[in-house]
């Protein structure tokens, strides 16, 4: 794959994007405000030399990654506004307006999985430079900071032994479908009546009736394994690599018992989610991965922008993440906090200086200053509510850990852009009250 080029150029036959459009908008001043010869350096660096079509320009897919989680987008529905926006096609470096799209939905999943999150890494400390460079944020912002974490949830049902044993059920059904093996007997239909017959023994308590219903299900579940097992190994030994992983999924959720410990199956597509419970009457546990985010602990004139976003896996202790979110809010901000305002769930932290730490409730150490920022640490939590309810960390729908990590990633940046745009809309707003306040007192003096 050679290295992407950026060969756009206007059409003498189409009048340019610049102008049909308001140069004033806050997603133009944006775009003229972005370094975008420095994300082209980081996210450009996944392609070598070599054979094959020359790739879409960075500019394009760094504005498209942009865009989707600043509005809240999926991919088609990114595809489609494109097409029809100006705006969006000036932001991503478009000189005349386009009817057809030079790029395919597919794309974005393909950018994704290619970059990952070291290098997307790269929209966040772009946005938090241009916050510095337009007066949005101070340098002193950076010096006092909240750190939290959250549940980022996955897109899965709300997981039930027998749903999920259903589920599997369906699935080594249609595996055997899909490669010619002929079984014994499918039970799908008396499975999804016993699935359904759980359901609705356990909403009138009647739990006996409920277990042997499941019970049933996963005896099913067990002959099927068996079944597949000796087609498998004697029709088509060349399926085994394949059938392998579902094999042991299925084992798992027919073996696996309410509370048992260790690493549950929650969903058969996304094996990596995580039972996470954060004491919420609404939701006592949430499936997905958990987020540890920062924010600045004073008011930036531009607003609480995220200076570190990170999916973490295996569900670790809070305290024990604190180090690592310190060290990426220096790579991001290219500065070390020296207040870290923590709620009581980090005590016992791992952080190396413990005295830059403050936990909510500390009594020792404290000044009337330390203690109004203590009061300001709560002021993460309605941030952390607008990354997920707008920028698509409510509930994530890309692939694996990979994608966990990736989404997170771009929520933030998504949430500082929009933090940037409006931004840039309060300023011109301004703007235009001083002048008219001007024009107002020239009239008054004049008579």
């Amino acid at each position: 794959m050679s290295r992407p080029r950026d060969t756009r150029q206007k059409d003498l036959l189409r009048p340019a994007l610049d102008q049909i459009i308001d140069l004033k908008h806050p997603l133009v001043v944006l775009s003229g405000k972005i370094d975008w010869g420095f994300l082209e350096q980081r996210l450009g660096g996944v392609y070598g030399g070599g054979p094959g079509q020359p790739p879409l320009p960075v500019r394009l897919m760094a504005g498209l990654l942009i865009l989707k989680h600043m509005h809240n987008l999926s991919d088609e529905v990114l595809t489609a506004r494109w097409a029809e926006n100006p705006y969006f096609q000036f932001f991503c470096g478009e000189e005349v307006f386009r009817h057809d799209l030079p790029f395919d939905r597919s794309s974005l999943s393909r950018w994704r999985q290619r970059l990952g999150e070291e290098r997307l890494a790269a929209l966040i400390q772009e946005s938090l430079r241009v916050a510095q460079a337009t007066g949005a944020l101070s340098t002193r912002d950076l010096a006092r900071v909240a750190v939290d974490t959250t549940v980022q949830p996955k897109a899965v049902a709300h997981p039930t032994d027998a749903r999920l044993t259903h589920k599997a059920i369906e699935k080594l059904v249609a595996f055997a479908k899909d490669n010619g093996l002929t079984l014994r007997q499918s039970y799908l239909r008396v499975a999804k009546k016993a699935a359904i017959m759980v359901g609705r023994y356990t909403h009138a308590h009647q739990h006996k009736r409920a277990n042997r219903e499941l019970k049933f299900l996963r005896t099913r579940l067990g002959r099927l394994i068996c079944d597949i097992n000796r087609k498998v190994a004697a029709k088509a030994p060349d399926l085994l690599a394949r059938y392998g992983p579902l094999r042991d999924l299925a084992i798992k959720v027919s073996m696996q018992t309410q509370r048992q410990r260790g690493q549950k199956v929650y969903s058969l597509h996304a094996p990596e989610v995580e039972c996470i419970g954060k004491g919420k009457a609404r939701a006592p546990y949430e499936f997905g991965c958990k987020v540890s985010v920062a924010v600045p602990i004073t008011k930036p004139k531009g607003g609480l922008f995220v200076l570190h976003a990170q999916a973490l896996h295996t569900n670790p202790f809070d305290g024990h993440t604190l180090a690592k979110a310190v060290a990426d809010i220096k790579a991001n901000t290219g500065r070390e906090p020296d207040r870290v305002h923590v709620d009581r769930g980090y005590r016992g932290h791992d952080h190396p200086n413990k005295f830059k730490v403050w936990i909510t409730g500390q009594v020792r150490r404290t000044t009337t200053a330390i203690k109004r920022e203590m009061k300001r640490r709560a002021a993460i939590e309605p941030i952390i509510g607008h990354l997920k309810a707008e920028h698509r960390m409510g509930r994530n729908y890309l692939k694996g850990r990979h994608g966990d990590r990736i989404n997170a990633v771009l929520a933030a940046a998504g949430f500082n852009f929009h933090l940037l745009v409006r931004w840039f809309q309060d300023l011109w707003r301004a703007l235009l009250c001083a002048l008219q306040i001007q024009n107002e007192m020239t009239l008054i003096s004049s008579n």
